[in-house]
């Protein structure tokens, strides 16, 4: 037997308390190299893929088998089968369209892959003897699993070894506190160890795991709200319902009516119905956000759900966690002030307490580096600390066989309110400095009351490294008018000095979260007030962004820490540190693997560029849609041919819409986001479009009065398109603002790219257009100028009386 082994079969202490804790236990091997080979060729391995996206079959399947793409398809079929094969030209474009969707979702999908391979746990496993940290994937049945605070439970278990261990299971059952878990008692996957220390034996693995069962419903995959899709999906469902009456409206017109032969009628009802439909709108939706994340990847940013760009875009308070984000994660221990004995006595007790903690937390690692311990001392009991207690203790043995309980935490928890010494401490925390005190307790680790009457020995001052990105990311915030609150369990005084060094407006008035009102909403009235709030316990984070949320408050929390958890799972939008716990990465939408805070300006500027353009862009495609609508409308009501063959409207969808679409959907854009995006958008798009729709139709009635022959039809359609282009043109001029000179530029390539297809023999007769005369051709263009016109002041108007 080791000495370590008889000392503590000769000190043992009470077991199963839920505070004080036997140090050392007998330490079980674990598995051997055999027995995993063993299990291996079983099968028994947690063989659960980690998911950060869709498979590709998966994507492959929801870019093609869509609905409006199955509407197409069977259009698409039709005109195949009437002829002739230019008014089949929408399909090629759909298949081009889909192609193009399919590579970005693709490359997004390695981007996240090979970043969730970064961030991926690695559980701390110990065999033959020898713990070591292994992929998930290669966990088997049987192994046993350290764990230490932070620390991700990723398979069901049984507790072997419990060194106070407590497990908080709020993520799977909803009770809020932490369980301490006793040797013989079950862990289940998806929970986190928020304090203590002890290792499982797993017992269930792979897609048996609670976590692997919960994840086959809801993969990682699983979006969160996104206002831009539930929008578009409203419209296209509205569109839907139109497109089936309107389709039996114009086949019925033209047959019986006109009297038109059936390959005639078919291919102008086809002509009616694509262009209602609004197809480029999901693609561009999906590539913008595809190459969102490919772009977020290359500054080493996981976003693990999508529209967790748009999320951030719109969040309006951001809560910051101090320590990791504001303050990098070490600290320096800056002055040891003694209040009782002599400086090398506490330095000797420090040296103990930070060797009686296997896995210390930043400020206890910082006193370990100052105060190395010398070996002359005994732990014969431990108290993990906690962010609920605020403090951590030992019940160490010193040099002369002394035996006493040491608590080492917060000044304000330990002390009682009005001790002189504090004020010593609110000095300290005034200059940004964190203060520990270390104190002598008379009480027992596991009586509850051992906080109370301790004699105060020496007073710890730690210096926080600062951040050097953190004020420009504040000042970034600030003026993009987001809140900025920071949200911490350390003295409020220390953290206001902290972000007023910083720069944060409203640093100079702390709030102690422990004076807070219970009530979420006048909780919610002092959030709106106060930027800096210190002593935030766990739960009292949670109740934070509840209260903001109350507000109607965007939020997004920030933290790497076991206390964060739960405020980010409640949040908008959750953002971890990649080297914070296992169990913020899992719960967080963001994970920041550079572990930067300088890197949320460039996810809240990609989830505007993505907002902004994709508004845009919708304001494009409805427009056409609206004048789709009318003109089937019209044309139906007044029993006249439909003016547009197939091929001309996917000529002028492609010029109008298409390939400018693409361009200003990818384009920089740091307007801020806004809430209301159907409303938003179709208050433009609804009067452009029955401006632009009763201009063609116009001109095509005017058109029908002035040709007459054999071939008045296809002048006519020429004459109307030449108007339709040009006012759809003007809706794209209208949207491209503000003009810049790659803007002008493709503006001008559309227009001189139609000047083509007119000017082109062989693409006039591809195309079926050929202007006929002087008289009717500037009758459109005038018609034209005259709808160019009312878009300007319709568009001014509708932003004055409507704004968003």
């Amino acid at each position: 037997m080791t000495e370590r082994a008889k000392a503590d079969a000769e000190h043992p202490g009470p077991g199963g308390e839920p505070a004080g804790r036997p140090v050392r236990q007998p330490v079980n091997p674990g598995l051997t190299a055999a027995e995993v080979a063993e299990r291996v060729a079983r099968g028994e391995v947690n063989d659960v893929p980690v998911r950060s996206s869709r498979s590709t079959v998966e994507i492959v399947r929801a870019n093609v088998f869509t609905r409006f793409n199955a509407i197409i398809g069977v259009l698409f079929v039709i005109i195949l089968i009437v002829g002739p094969l230019q008014d089949g030209l929408f399909g090629f474009v759909i298949v081009a369209n889909t192609g193009i969707g399919i590579v970005q979702e693709l490359r997004a999908k390695k981007t996240l892959d090979n970043l969730a391979v970064i961030s991926e746990a690695r559980p701390t496993v110990r065999r033959d003897g020898t713990a070591g940290q292994i992929p998930t994937a290669e966990v088997v049945l049987g192994d046993l699993i350290e764990l230490g605070p932070g620390d991700k439970v990723i398979v069901d278990g049984e507790a072997l070894e419990s060194d106070g261990l407590e497990i908080d299971e709020s993520l799977l059952t909803g009770e809020a506190d932490p369980v301490l878990k006793k040797p013989g008692e079950t862990v289940m996957s998806g929970s986190f160890v928020v304090a203590g220390a002890g290792a499982f034996t797993a017992t269930k693995v792979g897609r048996q795991a609670y976590a692997a069962q919960l994840a086959e419903e809801a993969s990682r995959f699983t979006l969160v709200h996104s206002e831009l899709r539930t929008g578009i999906s409203q419209i296209l469902k509205y569109v839907t319902w139109m497109m089936i009456p309107t389709a039996i409206g114009l086949i019925l017109s033209h047959l019986l009516t006109l009297g038109l032969p059936g390959d005639a009628a078919i291919r102008r009802m086809v002509a009616g119905i694509v262009p209602m439909i609004p197809e480029g709108l999901v693609l561009l939706t999906s590539v913008a956000f595809a190459i969102g994340v490919i772009r977020l990847g290359r500054k080493k940013c996981l976003v693990q759900e999508l529209p967790a760009i748009e999320g951030l875009a719109r969040v309006d308070v951001v809560c910051l966690d101090k320590t990791g984000t504001l303050t990098e994660g070490g600290m320096d221990v800056k002055a040891l002030r003694v209040l009782d004995g002599d400086e090398a006595y506490a330095a000797q007790v420090l040296g103990a307490l930070g060797a009686s903690d296997p896995r210390p937390n930043a400020s206890l690692q910082a006193v370990i580096d100052a105060y190395p311990a010398n070996g002359t001392w005994r732990c014969t009991r431990s108290l993990p600390f906690s962010s609920a207690r605020k403090y951590s203790g030992a019940t160490l043995s010193g040099p002369d066989g002394e035996s006493a309980g040491w608590l080492l935490g917060a000044p304000d928890v330990l002390l009682p309110p009005g001790d002189q010494r504090l004020t010593d401490v609110d000095d300290l925390n005034a200059q940004g400095l964190r203060v520990l005190l270390l104190a002598r307790s008379a009480r027992e680790l596991d009586d509850p009351e051992v906080a109370r009457g301790v004699r105060p020995v020496a007073l710890v001052v730690l210096e926080q490294r600062l951040r050097p990105d953190a004020p420009d990311t504040l000042r970034y915030f600030a003026e993009q008018g987001v809140q900025a609150k920071v949200i911490s369990g350390d003295n409020a005084v220390s953290v206001g000095a902290v972000a007023a060094h910083l720069g944060l407006p409203g640093a100079e008035a702390p709030v102690d979260a422990r004076e807070l009102p219970a009530d979420k909403a006048e909780m919610a009235s002092v959030l709106d007030q106060a930027a800096v709030f210190g002593r935030v316990s766990p739960q009292q984070k949670r109740d934070m962004v509840a209260g903001l949320q109350l507000r109607r408050h965007t939020v997004a929390m920030t933290g790497d820490g076991v206390n964060d958890v739960l405020a980010l799972k409640d949040a908008d939008i959750g953002v971890a540190m990649g080297s914070g716990s296992e169990a913020t990465r899992a719960v967080a939408q963001i994970v920041l693997l550079n572990n930067s805070f300088a890197t949320l300006p460039s996810v809240v500027a990609e989830g505007r560029r993505v907002i902004g353009n994709i508004t845009r862009v919708a304001t494009l495609f409805l427009t056409k849609t609206v004048y789709s609508v009318l003109l089937a409308i019209l044309v139906a009501c007044c029993q006249i041919p439909y003016p547009y063959l197939p091929r001309h409207l996917t000529l002028l969808s492609t010029l109008t819409i298409g390939i400018p679409a693409f361009f200003l959907a990818l384009a920089p854009n740091k307007e801020r986001a806004r809430p209301h995006f159907v409303r938003r958008v179709m208050r433009y798009a609804i009067p452009s479009g029955l401006i632009t729709g009763l201009a063609a139709f116009a001109t095509y009635l005017l058109a029908r009065s002035y040709y007459t022959g054999p071939g008045s039809l296809s002048a006519e359609t020429s004459t109307a398109t030449l108007t339709l282009f040009l006012a759809a043109l003007w809706v794209l001029a209208i949207i491209a603002r503000p003009y810049t000179w790659w803007r002008i530029a493709l503006v001008l390539a559309m227009g001189l790219a139609f000047v083509l297809v007119l000017a082109t023999p062989g693409l006039q007769h591809f195309f079926a257009l050929r202007l006929v005369g002087t008289t009717m051709p500037w009758a459109a263009v005038a018609i034209a100028l005259v709808a160019a016109a009312l878009l300007e002041i319709t568009w001014r108007w509708v932003g004055r009386r409507f704004p968003a």
